[in-house]
């Protein structure tokens, strides 16, 4: 009690001629967690966190989006960058993929009778594998068989029972035919060119020039039967051919049909194994086909290699060229299921065409580049079909080839494999076009609120394809459960990464850093990369510390260092106000001047800094100008709020005469840009201290938006704009006196560090919530507001009083003004 006594004790009130307004008690300024509300001594006590935290819209739009049956009903995962979108989705969805059935194997198989469109091949997860093995001992088997059979004392005895009957058969007809010849006094001869006559005599063959000199009646004789002969001939070369046409038929059969007895065994047997797969029973019937029109490939023997002479060519065997044209009888499994159970969860992070479509690659052989249905990869979504398949937006955005391949898998069912330069449509030479494979699968895209918005308006299939969207949340309410979740995230991020436990006052720490990322008092940051990241390295200072838990002492550290590591712009800043480069006053009172706050984000720490933000006013026309946006240094926003200001004078002062001023704002010693809105009651503050001619306090550093009633209004960054003053003020030298007025609206989002808690404590700073620009002029000049009697003027005296009198000043002399110079002159 008496601890409580003093803190209120501490606390200042300004009392002022209209109202009396009270500083805020340290207990608003920070929402601690005490330890005992996370229910355990560490975090080693509680239970595994399962599931996504505080996410109730996602996760249903999740489950509508996993099990809506239909074309498109993808998912987009929208939410902040940071706050685990994409670890909590591939957590959920592996957790019902378990439920599912696992989805298909699939492979590339040689199309026999187009090798430039390889076949794909589905069978039962698990199968692929086996039936790659098959083929290969297949092969194998046949490599020996087929040999053996050609080799074997049967098919040598069959061979020379048909060559034997063909030569007899031969030596008939030529036998026939040399007996007709020999009536016709010729004699045939075999040569190079095939069969052939010549004249004989004597029984001697007759040479050309013999044959030249015989007398003209003997030549007639001989040419009148040669007609004979070569008629003959003729009817024997044509037997002689079709004897040989049949002989090597024959000869092809008894090939054919040893080979086929050779291996008929071995792919019956592979054939039973697959009965019910009708595709791998076709692909088998093809494959035996083709090794009977190529049993080539398989008489290359070392037993034949050892006949021949060591100075022949190479054979194909010692090419190397068997090796490449029996990969024809290849599988290439392109999707191997076996170690799955349930349905795949895929997520790719580096989603490029190649990772995400598969690739054609091509490989050097014979001094050139060629390809083969061996050479064809899969990608992620090969993987995932089946199941769910987890990509980043903006990744896959950065490819556009990736987008637009994936666009064109989905709208036809079907993943097509291309190279690069068919994508492209600058493919210059014949490549593959394997067979497309079924596409079944729900797609989680993940990424930010913006981006969605953009595909949505700016691609006309993307609505078509992402039909649900998963809008998570930044933040969650901070109650018990959602506090004890926190302390369960803590668990099992020590426990999967093997860190040291969290004491429970280290956990409290942990719930107040969620709080002060939400910027909320009521709510947690579901930021958890940020919070693992805090919890990460507390943990190596525990460690350091050779403690055998993380304690808050080691949170507070962690906190510390993180900012040190990222504050040196902040302290060098502070630096120069301290050495007057940067003018801020601290003390004493100013006319036309207010200290403003804004906040400086560097990305990955933001601070809060004061601006001197200065008026100027002369009598005009041209109302509120604002120089940030006359030298094009000002925001939209920015410029929005300064015609708000426009609007709130012209409806407290102008109703009964026009607004003759020219009022300039500008924020001092500004050089970069300048926007947003949380510095139009700042700007208001100087413009009214500037026609009152009343001084400001400069102890106070003022933010808040105004709208034209007269209303502050909530703002963003509050609590680093609130330490920013604070540790401008120390660098200066405090006093005790200052202090910062925030909209009454943002007192709930305070979560303000220790220090600055304990010097309001101390009674070293002071915080005052306004809800009114009335109340904040009057903490700011210690003048009444005033307030508009029924006649029409404000209370004499007030503040409002002072700023009509002197507008209604400034109207009746730009109005004489305008007369004396309207004047016509002599």
């Amino acid at each position: 009690m008496g601890k409580l006594s003093l803190h209120t004790a501490l606390i200042h009130t300004i009392r002022t001629p209209s109202l009396t307004i009270s500083e805020l008690p340290p207990e608003k300024l920070r929402l601690e967690c005490p330890p005992g509300k996370v229910e355990c001594k560490t975090s080693e006590e509680l239970a595994p966190l399962e599931g996504i935290v505080g996410q109730d819209r996602a996760l249903k739009a999740l489950t509508f989006g996993m099990e809506m049956k239909g074309k498109g009903f993808n998912v987009f995962a929208a939410g902040p960058p940071v706050t685990g979108k994409r670890p909590a989705t591939r957590s959920y969805l592996e957790k019902i993929a378990k439920t599912k059935p696992t989805p298909p194997d699939w492979c590339y198989v040689n199309n026999f009778q187009n090798p430039y469109e390889p076949k794909a091949l589905k069978l039962p997860a698990g199968k692929a594998k086996i039936f790659q093995k098959d083929l290969k001992n297949l092969i194998d088997q046949v490599k020996r068989a087929v040999p053996a059979a050609l080799q074997s004392e049967e098919f040598a005895a069959r061979t020379n029972s048909i060559t034997k009957k063909s030569v007899e058969e031969r030596d008939r007809i030529l036998n026939g035919l040399n007996d007709i010849a020999k009536q016709s006094s010729y004699a045939v001869r075999m040569n190079q060119l095939g069969i052939g006559i010549v004249p004989m005599r004597a029984g001697k063959p007759v040479s050309q020039e013999e044959f030249d000199a015989l007398p003209p009646s003997v030549k007639k004789k001989f040419e009148q039967s040669r007609e004979t002969v070569r008629n003959a001939l003729d009817k024997a070369g044509k037997q002689v051919n079709e004897l040989e046409a049949k002989t090597l038929d024959e000869l092809k059969k008894l090939r054919d049909d040893t080979v086929h007895y050779a291996m008929g065994g071995l792919i019956s047997t592979l054939t039973s194994r697959y009965q019910d797969q009708p595709d791998v029973i076709q692909y088998l019937d093809d494959l035996r086909d083709d090794i009977l029109e190529n049993t080539e490939l398989f008489t290359q023997t070392g037993t034949e290699q050892q006949k021949k002479d060591a100075d022949s060519p190479p054979s194909l065997a010692e090419s190397g060229l068997p090796d490449l044209l029996y990969r024809r009888y290849q599988v290439n499994v392109i999707v191997d299921n076996s170690e799955l159970k349930g349905a795949p969860v895929i997520a790719e992070d580096n989603p490029t065409v190649t990772n995400l479509l598969g690739r054609i690659e091509n490989e050097a052989k014979f001094g050139t580049l060629s390809t083969d249905f061996t050479l064809i990869k899969g990608g992620s979504i090969h993987k995932a079909n089946g199941g769910f398949l987890i990509l980043g937006a903006r990744e896959l955005l950065t490819s556009q080839l990736s987008y637009e391949g994936l666009k064109r898998a989905l709208l036809s069912g079907s993943i097509t494999i291309e190279e690069t330069g068919q994508r492209l449509g600058i493919a210059s030479t014949k490549s593959l076009t394997p067979q497309p494979i079924p596409l079944n699968l729900k797609i989680v895209l993940a990424g930010d609120h913006q981006l969605y918005q953009a595909l949505y308006v700016a691609d006309p299939d993307f609505g078509l394809l992402f039909k649900v969207k998963a809008h998570f949340d930044d933040t969650i309410d901070r109650n018990d459960e959602n506090m004890e979740t926190y302390g369960r995230f803590v668990h099992t991020l020590c426990e999967k990464e093997k860190l040291n436990h969290l004491e429970a006052a280290a956990i409290a720490r942990v719930v107040e850093y969620g709080s002060r990322l939400a910027e909320d008092q009521t709510k947690l940051s579901t930021k958890f990369p940020e919070i693992a990241d805090l919890v990460r390295e507390a943990n190596l200072y525990a460690s350091q510390d050779g403690s055998k838990y993380i304690k808050d002492t080691h949170i507070a550290k962690a906190l510390e260092e993180k900012i040190y590591r990222s504050n040196l712009l902040d302290e060098k800043t502070k630096e120069m106000i301290q050495r007057g480069v940067i003018l801020i006053d601290t003390s004493g009172t100013k006319t036309a001047q207010v200290n403003g706050l804004s906040v400086i984000s560097l990305g990955d720490f933001d601070f809060g800094q004061p601006s001197r933000i200065t008026v100027s006013i002369g009598l005009g026309r041209e109302g509120v100008i604002d120089i940030e946006r006359q030298a094009k240094l000002g925001g939209q926003t920015h410029t929005k709020g300064v015609l708000i200001i426009s609007g709130y004078l012209e409806d407290k002062y102008a109703r009964d005469k026009p607004l003759s001023v020219s009022c300039r704002l500008v924020f001092e010693q500004s050089y970069g840009g300048v926007d947003g809105d949380s510095a139009s009651s700042t700007e208001l503050y100087a413009i009214l201290s500037a026609l009152s001619d009343l001084p400001i306090k400069q102890n106070f550093a003022v933010t808040g938006s105004v709208n034209q009633k007269g209303e502050v209004q909530a703002i963003g960054g509050v609590n680093e704009k609130i330490e920013g003053f604070y540790h401008t003020c120390k660098a200066k030298g405090l006093k005790g006196d200052e202090g910062v007025l925030i909209p009454k609206s943002n007192v709930q989002h305070l979560m303000l560090s220790e220090e600055v808690v304990e010097a309001v404590k101390q009674g070293r700073f002071h915080i005052y919530p306004v809800g009114t620009i009335d109340e904040g002029i009057e903490i700011l000049t210690g003048v009444k507001a005033g307030v508009l009697k029924n006649d029409g003027n404000y209370e004499a005296d007030t503040v409002h009083f002072k700023v009509n009198k002197r507008l209604a000043e400034m109207a009746e002399e730009i109005t004489k003004f305008g007369e004396f110079s309207s004047r016509p002159r002599d």
